[in-house]
């Protein structure tokens, strides 16, 4: 269990957005992962087990892990917009965390990380163009990268050192080739976990350090 977590309130573009921030339990806070949940006409919500696992990993490396339901998913207000109104959402959420982070700190800027499991992927991917030249972007995750179903963007190549891109080598939802196709042409790396499907059913703790790993370096 994240040593604490707390249901929060966020205003997207369409109107309230329910999320969850998950907490280290001490030491002083590296900064705000933002983190996108799987499709939202196919059972997807932060309450996904893999999103768990990413805020788990997170919380676990000294981040604040924030979480949240796309438009039209649980209480958050809106309807399925096949990825544009979700970017928006998005953009919002990580608008609202970076000065909730930065009110809380006298520090310098805090520091940012995204994270997306499967459609939340690909919404972070489009996210990524927009905060390209961000200097408090430092880490991103995508896991299942849904690039068999949607367009997704190439990651910029100033983040390439700062991405993990993780996918089953069964996945049946996602097909792994697919994942390929989109990385090879930016020769992005890509970590393979052999014989894992979509869900990542029974390697959420490989799923979890890698992950870790990736924070640590």
């Amino acid at each position: 269990m994240n040593a604490s977590t707390q249901a929060i309130r966020l205003t997207g573009p369409s109107g309230y957005l329910e999320g969850l921030c998950d907490l280290p339990s001490d030491g002083p806070i590296k900064g705000t992962a933002v983190i996108s949940h799987p499709h939202p006409l196919f059972g997807g919500t932060m309450q996904n087990k893999v999103v768990q696992t990413l805020a788990k990993a997170f919380v676990q490396n000294g981040w604040r892990a924030i979480r949240f339901n796309f438009r039209g998913v649980g209480a958050s207000v809106g309807v399925y917009d096949e990825g544009r109104g979700e970017l928006d959402d998005l953009m919002h959420v990580i608008e609202q965390s970076q000065a909730l982070a930065s009110e809380a700190s006298l520090e310098s800027p805090p520091a940012l990380a995204l994270a997306g499991f499967s459609f939340g992927a690909f919404v972070t991917s489009h996210a990524l163009t927009q905060l390209a030249n961000n200097p408090q972007l430092e880490k991103v995750v995508l896991v299942g990268t849904a690039a068999s179903r949607f367009t997704v963007a190439p990651v910029p190549t100033d983040l390439h050192e700062k991405t993990l891109v993780v996918h089953g080598e069964v996945d049946d939802t996602v097909p792994l080739a697919s994942v390929m196709d989109w990385a090879r042409p930016q020769s992005l790396p890509v970590t393979v976990i052999p014989g894992v499907e979509h869900f990542f059913h029974g390697q959420l703790p490989l799923l979890r350090n890698l992950v870790s790993r990736h924070l640590r370096t």
